[in-house]
């Protein structure tokens, strides 16, 4: 009896510490539960990028759970505001992978916290799909970082051919002082002899000015000048414009990607009229041909809107589309980090609301340069130029 007793309780140890080792794997609260964190800029500089990027991911986590989850794994979300501050990405990322055990990472809403963590996740073996767009998050190639929006470098080829079209080939950069900034300067320096374009002037502003009346006054001095190019995601893109044209200066205004979100048009005013800009077609969804791609770019449109009563952005959709990529990879996959990632990399023709996604070993980005189209401010709506 004795004997009986002692072996049943090494067998229920047994049973107690396999299930204690089920529940502390990464990426499980429970059998049927997915962890999957999110790094998001919901206030701070960059809150028009990461506010539509969190009610974008919560709207698709709410849609896939309520199906029934991917294969019977519910998703839990975790969101770490990080107020586009790299010092808090690093944190929070060391928080999600090492106390939350995530199963991935979304985000973080911006460059400068991206190339920050990325390490730390492929060390980890921690799968991060990027909201961000610096071409220097994906190039080199690491095994378990990826990322959904455009790359700068598209961005800016698209706005070099427009200049191209519109015979100016002089012209003055002003960049905000972010990771984003940086690499979109560098992108911008190194493409502009292909274009025939010469940056006269480049100058850097901080990222939590107010007034940019000096810096306007600095380059409108020289006469050689024929556009400005603003490079930014902060709210300095709309008191750029605002500054420029109380300086009286009728000079084309050209903006990065970064512009892609009506609430900047909102909060220059009269001054945003005639923006120049790249951006994803979603926001300009309505306005598609008919076909597969329209429908499906309206029906993320419809359900955010209707949801949360504001216009959608290109932000909003870098977060969806990576939760669909994640979701996708997890449905052929199923919950294991190593062949999940090597399922993103197998994702072809794949469609999101930055384009059709196409990855590949050597491409964690899976887009082109036809992910971007250009637009322009029009009564104080987007709309795309050559419609």
């Amino acid at each position: 009896m004795k004997k009986m007793c002692l072996s049943l309780v090494n067998g229920f140890s047994s049973l107690i510490l396999a299930f204690v080792c089920l529940s502390i794997l990464p990426g499980t609260g429970n059998a049927a539960e997915i962890k999957i964190g999110a790094i998001l800029a919901q206030t701070g500089p960059a809150a028009f990028l990461g506010g539509p990027e969190e009610k974008s991911l919560r709207m698709l986590v709410e849609s896939i759970n309520a199906k029934g989850g991917i294969n019977g794994h519910t998703i839990k979300l975790i969101v770490k505001d990080s107020a586009a501050d790299p010092a808090k990405a690093i944190s929070f990322t060391r928080q999600l992978i090492e106390e939350d055990r995530v199963f991935a990472i979304i985000g973080p809403s911006t460059s400068g916290e991206t190339l920050k963590i990325k390490s730390i996740c492929e060390k980890s073996k921690t799968i991060l799909i990027s909201c961000a767009s610096a071409e220097l998050i994906v190039n080199p190639v690491l095994s378990y970082v990826f990322k959904t929006a455009p790359s700068d470098s598209y961005a800016a080829r698209k706005i070099f051919m427009t200049m191209n079209d519109m015979n100016i080939s002089k012209i003055a950069v002003v960049t905000g002082n972010t990771g984003f900034g940086k690499a979109g300067k560098g992108q911008l320096k190194k493409l502009a002899p292909e274009y025939g374009i010469t940056i006269v002037e480049a100058e850097t502003y901080d990222k939590k000015a107010t007034d940019l009346t000096a810096l306007v006054t600095k380059i409108k001095s020289n006469p050689e000048i024929q556009a400005v190019l603003n490079w930014s995601i902060v709210p300095a893109q709309s008191i750029i414009a605002k500054n420029i044209r109380q300086a009286g200066w009728d000079i084309p205004l050209f903006q990065s990607h970064g512009f892609a979100n009506i609430k900047y048009v909102q909060a220059a005013g009269a001054a945003a009229e005639g923006i120049i800009f790249p951006a994803s077609t979603v926001i300009a969804a309505q306005k598609l041909e008919p076909g597969p791609v329209r429908d499906f770019l309206m029906s993320y449109k419809t359900a955010y809107e209707s949801k949360y009563g504001e216009d959608i952005s290109s932000f909003g959709g870098h977060s969806y589309d990576a939760m669909l990529i994640l979701a996708k990879a997890i449905d052929v996959a199923g919950p294991d980090s190593t062949k999940a990632r090597a399922a993103i990399e197998g994702i072809k023709g794949f469609t999101g609301t930055a384009g059709e996604f196409n990855f590949s070993e050597t491409d964690h980005n899976g887009l082109g340069i036809d992910a971007f189209a250009m637009f322009t401010v029009k009564d104080g709506q987007f709309v795309m130029m050559g419609n």
